[in-house]
């Protein structure tokens, strides 16, 4: 994690002590277990003696739990009921159960909804049955750049927003950057096409999946679904003609459920988008 920018730190509504406590919660992942506070220090760029003094007050707030045995902590129900409390408050989470119930049944893929965390999706309603090879669930995070949910959620952002975003992901991958920019950028044009992207292999090998992005008028997400499996059962044929557009029907008939809008995908009229288009001009800015 990143140290506040200047634009923050002169913001006089920021209260920095506040922003540094969500940082030492945010610092536990779901399969972390216990953190001390030279680790939690490593993650937030916090100082430690600040980190210390930081997890004291979160465990006398009863957020932190010690484990003095081997000086580290855990979260503690408090910080738990937080993340159940925002979980109980998406409607979008229960609201597309069944829907993703009934795509995971028909094509055997695990069908996941996200919503943005930084640099990441963050799970937070998963339908996976006995996918085999695919071991996310509630809490995983999956990288924005590499990834169908984080590129479907990518290109249904405002144009500003967008821009933001890229070049936050540009700063933060420095070399790797080139190569995960031509993976944005073919993901809007088939976005732009089809109504979803499709990353085969490039966030891990051995996973492929289809994403797409579903917008609200209620001022909340954008969010996005993904179908994936492992890259024997979803090859780039199946996920282009089967998979990709059985989840945009299913996003597009959750919108409806949800009182959403459904963006307008423009008719290419049988002409690709090459390189040079608009898409391409979007990320071109970026590099």
């Amino acid at each position: 994690m990143k140290r506040q920018g200047k634009k923050v730190a002169t913001d006089r509504s920021f209260v920095v002590a506040l922003s540094r406590g969500l940082n030492v919660l945010r610092a536990f992942q779901a399969n972390d277990g216990l953190l001390g506070n030279q680790e939690i220090a490593a993650r937030t760029n916090l100082p430690k003696p600040t980190v210390s003094r930081l997890t004291y007050t979160l465990t006398k707030l009863g957020y932190l739990t010690p484990v003095p045995r081997f000086e580290k902590y855990q979260l503690a129900p408090a910080a738990m009921a937080l993340g159940y409390a925002a979980l109980a408050n998406l409607g979008v989470r229960h609201l597309s159960e069944p829907f993703r119930e009934e795509l995971m049944r028909e094509t055997g893929g695990a069908v996941a909804v996200g919503a943005r965390d930084r640099l990441s999706m963050i799970y937070f309603g998963q339908s996976r049955g006995m996918t085999i090879g695919v071991q996310l669930d509630v809490g995983s995070r999956v990288p924005i750049a590499t990834t169908a949910m984080g590129r479907a959620y990518l290109w249904a952002l405002p144009e500003e927003e967008r821009n933001t975003l890229l070049r936050e992901l540009k700063e933060h991958y420095g070399s790797r950057w080139a190569k995960m920019r031509d993976g944005i950028e073919r993901a809007g044009e088939i976005v732009a096409k089809h109504g979803f992207v499709i990353s085969a292999g490039e966030w891990h090998d051995d996973i492929a999946a289809a994403g797409v992005a579903l917008k609200l008028n209620d001022g909340t997400g954008p969010y996005a679904f993904n179908c994936g499996a492992p890259a024997f059962r979803f090859t780039e044929e199946r996920l282009r003609n089967d998979i990709g557009p059985r989840l945009l029907t299913m996003v597009r008939n959750i919108e409806a459920a949800l009182g959403g809008i459904a963006p307008q995908i423009k008719k290419q009229e049988g002409r690709k988008l090459r390189a040079g288009g608009k898409v391409a001009r979007v990320v071109e800015g970026i590099r």
